[in-house]
């Protein structure tokens, strides 16, 4: 897949998720497979560029390229100098929302509630094209509502405007993440456009990469939500693509060392205070589902320093390592009773 100059390394790309696709969290999916990583979204409203939130989002130092940047906004022109300033600060690729659901970017009329208003998504899509030299790509959803699905217009429109790739997620924007993704809509905007186009929505494993690919005849997947505390399932889905079989799961001792660097570059990304408190989302989605795992995280949410927080990571996977050699989930240990 080629996005303006660059040739991805294969098909599979990380969804931008506010408060997730930090830059530590980027380089670690790129480094366990995910041929791009778009980042957490940065507001087009310069009276916020400033801020310790919006630095951090807008670093890319070391980030293996290409780099995307996903920008939000409703007004046209503070959109495209947002993507100027963006691309002077090192992105290489500009991605529009407009398939933000949140409550606090759709009252602003930004992410998927430029959907209600066709013309705006033009004069937005065609002042960010016009103002930069680099590809411009955009995530949207089906449509506003299930009533009024307009993703084949917006298509086509972003196809008219110059956008280089499209990212649709298989939903609506009333539909938030309730109820499963729907494909037919995907396919149909595949069929209609002659840009790439990355199919998005409940793509969590990799028998269903395969299915999306082939059903919607996208160029890529999208993988959001199935990626928090499983960064590896990228290098799953590559080989279960490239040969049509699963690896095994991986072992406790090497996701004990992955997570262990992971919470050192949040520590070194964030500081001691702001990097021990956003690890721990991070660990309670590495370890759900496995033995002990409620326990170990009530204790661990108590924790106040980034030493004492390893060091009880490092435990706990010592303790898998002991009982198991590979990642066991207490629901696939369940199933496996019951068959026995």
């Amino acid at each position: 897949m080629r996005i303006g100059p660059y040739t991805l390394k294969n098909r599979l790309i990380v969804a931008p998720m506010a408060g997730v696709t930090d830059r530590p969290f980027r380089m670690l999916c790129k480094k366990m497979g995910a041929a791009m990583a778009v980042s957490e979204m940065i507001t087009s409203n310069k009276s916020l560029w400033a801020t310790a939130k919006t630095l951090r989002r807008a670093d890319h130092t070391g980030e293996v390229e290409p780099i995307s940047v996903q920008i939000a906004g409703s007004d046209p022109a503070q959109m495209a100098e947002a993507a100027r300033i963006n691309v002077e600060q090192g992105a290489q690729i500009i991605d529009i929302n407009m398939g933000c659901p949140a409550k606090k970017v759709c009252n602003v009329a930004a992410g998927s509630a430029l959907l209600r208003d066709e013309a705006l998504v033009g004069r937005i899509l065609d002042a960010v094209v016009k103002a930069v030299d680099v590809p411009v790509t955009l995530k949207t959803r089906t449509g506003w509502s299930p009533e009024h699905r307009n993703a084949l217009r917006i298509a086509r429109l972003a196809e008219d405007c110059g956008i280089a790739a499209l990212a649709l997620h298989g939903r609506t924007r009333e539909d938030m993440y309730r109820g499963a993704a729907e494909y037919d809509t995907i396919r149909a905007v595949k069929a209609s456009i002659g840009i790439p186009l990355i199919a998005n929505g409940d793509i969590d494993t990799p028998q269903k990469a395969q299915q999306v690919l082939q059903y919607t005849g996208a160029d890529a997947v999208m993988i959001g939500r199935a990626a928090q505390g499983r960064p590896w399932i990228f290098r799953e889905m590559q080989h279960y693509l490239e040969t049509g079989e699963c690896l095994p799961p991986p072992t406790v001792t090497e996701i004990r060392q992955l997570l262990l660097e992971h919470l050192d570059d949040l520590y070194g990304f964030y500081g001691e205070y702001s990097g021990c408190r956003i690890a721990r989302k991070h660990i309670a989605w590495y370890t759900r589902g496995l033995r002990g795992s409620n326990e170990f995280r009530q204790t661990m949410y108590q924790l106040e320093e980034t030493g004492s927080q390893r060091q009880a990571v490092a435990g706990y996977f010592d303790q898998l390592a002991s009982l198991s050699e590979h990642l066991e989930y207490l629901d696939e240990l369940a199933e496996e009773t019951v068959s026995a």
